[in-house]
């Protein structure tokens, strides 16, 4: 878990430069009066979702309550994180996963690059030989390892390689020019998604769409022809803003409002507003969220 990879190795603890470019996008569609997807060039109004565990930390019985619960949603696609040191519970959560999907359901699964480029490939032979078919693996390696990325590519002929969450625009673009992805993982940069984008389309690489705060991301979705997917995690933000972005049948849909179409809460800021940094004691109760059973 303190392995200098994935989510722990960022340029910034929080994403600071995305915040600055979602402002400015949606300062420039409400001058527009459009919604920001308009303004981006969108011909769709809704994208499917997949249903994304982060669930690395959840003990057995609440993995299977959470995906259970995203399947009765109307959910087809469901991400968990494997990469665990015991490869074993790795497959025990893919055949716990399957107990609790309708059958012919999609599933990914993120190492988060926990593994090597030969480890990768062993381990997902051995995932594939347990019977678990895959729509994609996403970030199995290291981000900047072309080479592994490429025979990973070139070898797995029954699933995909996603890569690219935690490159900046131009790591992104070597990624494409190495041929070194299947699918093209993008967050929440509005002008960085929609070059490198564009970019995917003209060589043909479909594009998928990762956690942005508050499923913002569906702006660029809509707006994008390479997309078919956008990441959903059951983050518990809706309660910040007055009316958060639809969710419905498994897909998101993008909102009709100016801008990007969300609003902060004055309810929200009464509450939750700290003037100073308090420790974990001092922190209270979770406010609900209202997409999870009973929380």
């Amino acid at each position: 878990m303190n392995r200098p990879r994935g989510g722990n190795q960022r340029a910034y603890s929080l994403p600071f430069h995305e915040a600055i470019q979602v402002a400015l996008w949606d300062l420039a569609a409400k001058e527009a009066g459009l919604p920001l997807h308009v303004l981006l060039g969108s011909r769709r109004n809704r994208v499917k979702a997949y249903a994304s565990g982060l669930d690395f930390h959840l003990d057995d019985d609440a993995f299977v309550s959470l995906f259970s619960h995203a399947a009765s949603l109307g959910y087809s696609a469901f991400k968990i994180k494997v990469g665990h040191p015991d490869f074993d519970r790795d497959l025990r959560r893919l055949e716990l996963l399957k107990t609790c999907l309708p059958a012919g359901s999609e599933i990914m699964i993120d190492p988060n690059e926990a593994w090597t480029s030969k480890e990768a490939l062993m381990k997902l032979v051995a995932i594939r030989d347990a019977g678990h078919d895959l729509l994609w693996v996403e970030d199995p390696i290291l981000r900047h390892d072309h080479e592994g990325l490429r025979m990973l590519r070139q070898a797995m002929t029954w699933t995909q390689i996603n890569s690219g969450e935690y490159l900046d625009l131009q790591g992104k673009r070597l990624l494409l020019e190495a041929h070194a992805a299947d699918i093209l993982n993008v967050h929440g940069q509005v002008t960085d998604v929609m070059h490198i984008g564009w970019l995917a389309a003209e060589l043909g690489i479909p594009v998928s769409i990762g956690n942005t705060f508050l499923e913002i991301g569906v702006h660029m979705a809509v707006a994008l022809p390479e997309v078919e997917w956008l990441e959903y995690s059951f983050q518990n933000f809706d309660h910040l803003v007055e009316q958060p972005i639809e969710i419905r049948d498994g897909y998101v849909y993008a909102p009709d409002r100016p801008g990007h179409g969300l609003v902060l809460s004055e309810k929200a800021r009464g509450e939750w507003m700290r003037p100073r940094c308090l420790i974990r004691s001092e922190l209270g109760t979770a406010p609900e969220n209202a997409r999870l059973p009973g929380k």
